[in-house]
């Protein structure tokens, strides 16, 4: 490293403190600004892709993810209303063989815990809570951001990672207000005791219908059941902690199979949250502020890959400033033209698996058939471009 840098990131969640960890345990100074009153995360499960775990090890917290984690045997789709097997794909050791790296899900609150325990395990990470960016100024060799009680910081440069509404975002890119797909996501997780031995599955299990679809699976080590329940409305909130209606909910899920509508009787609170994504862009740097995770590039949960892709952000942001030996708006430049394509090829096959997962009529006829005959490349298979993961040591070669 040719300078140590201080740096600045807004927003302490998952893709934040990620951020925080790499560019701390490379030397840098880090000052990690959350806007809430104490570092947390809310949500319920999160799947960890192979790609991902490819990242844990490189950061050297595989063991700490592995604590809290669950490796479940497999994942599969069935029909929403027949109960018919769609697919089924197995993970634990074929994944591994298939990856060098294996196929987990994790409590979100878990995987944050995780990153928050190694930033301050570092001397120069400082965490503060209770600090929202209101905006940022930057000049020839510092960026100064501005919180919402009036102090201002100032460091040499801005990593915003305050996630979906980003008002780092609004500055830098200017794309306006979030793409709204028109479905809310209802969560919730229950102890293992609470959900009776017929409606436990060891799997990933996903349950698809016309626009709807359930998945349930275990959370850590087992101990926890985490149920997800998508469907279309036209009512929603902003923001991610909003209690459900529970009416609505049965009455989407009102076709589906017994067994599903038993599993989504078993919770009495759900919490839910808008599904909203962007459209891809290829440039979220503007000198010396960048962007980072959801502030970059937001994608729906199709693919399980939100948290994932902001895990890659930081150790691509970490290996840029490096090869530039600390020359900040070249490494951001070069930051950003090695992850947009990737990260815009996720956003929009998440779209993409939104409608398969949500057909109907004869998409849904054609879906079923064409993952049963076992001769597509269907979900796992067909997307090994983006298990396979990244490199961090070959890209600025």
């Amino acid at each position: 490293m040719a300078q140590r840098l201080n740096l600045i990131v807004a927003g302490g969640g998952i893709g934040g403190l990620a951020a925080a960890y790499v560019l701390g345990r490379d030397g840098h100074a880090v000052t990690v600004l959350e806007q809430s009153p104490a570092f947390g995360e809310i949500g319920a499960g999160i799947q960890l892709g192979p790609n991902i775990f490819r990242m844990f090890e490189y950061l050297g917290l595989t063991d700490a993810v592995r604590r809290v984690a669950y490796f479940p045997p497999g994942m599969g789709m069935n029909d929403v209303r027949t109960g018919e097997p769609v697919v089924r794909v197995a993970l634990g050791d074929t994944a591994l063989a298939a990856y060098g790296f294996p196929y987990g899900v994790i409590y979100r609150a878990d995987l944050h815990q995780v990153l928050l325990d190694a930033c301050r395990a570092l001397p120069d990470v400082a965490l503060r809570t209770s600090s929202k960016v209101e905006s940022f100024a930057q000049d020839a060799g510092a960026v100064t951001a501005r919180l919402a009680g009036g102090e201002e910081v100032r460091a040499d440069a801005l990593v915003g990672a305050d996630g979906l509404w980003s008002r780092i975002r609004e500055a830098v890119v200017g794309d306006g207000r979030p793409r709204v797909s028109g479905h809310i996501a209802y969560r919730a997780v229950l102890r293992r005791e609470e959900v009776p031995a017929h409606l436990w599955h060891d799997d990933v299990v996903l349950w698809g219908g016309e626009k709807t679809h359930l998945v349930h699976y275990p959370l850590r080590r087992g101990e926890l059941f985490n149920l997800v329940a998508v469907f279309h409305s036209n009512k929603y909130d902003e923001g991610w902690n909003t209690f459900g209606d529970t009416a609505e909910l049965h009455e989407r899920f009102a076709q589906a199979v017994p067994r599903v509508r038993e599993l989504l009787g078993k919770i009495e609170t759900w919490k839910m949250w808008v599904l909203c994504d962007r459209e891809p862009v290829s440039h979220w740097s503007d000198r010396r502020v960048t962007l980072l995770g959801d502030a970059a590039h937001p994608m729906l949960q199709y693919l399980a890959q939100g948290a994932g892709q902001a895990i890659e952000d930081a150790v691509v942001l970490g290996a840029a400033l490096r090869h530039t030996r600390g020359d900040v708006e070249q490494a951001f430049l070069k930051y950003q033209q090695a992850r947009y394509l990737r990260t815009g090829r996720v956003q929009l096959t998440a779209r993409f698996y939104g409608d398969i997962y949500h057909a109907s009529g004869v998409a849904r006829e054609l879906r079923n058939r064409m993952f049963r005959s076992g001769r597509e490349s269907a979900g796992f298979a067909g997307l090994k471009w983006m298990y396979d993961g990244i490199a961090p040591d070959q890209l600025f070669d």
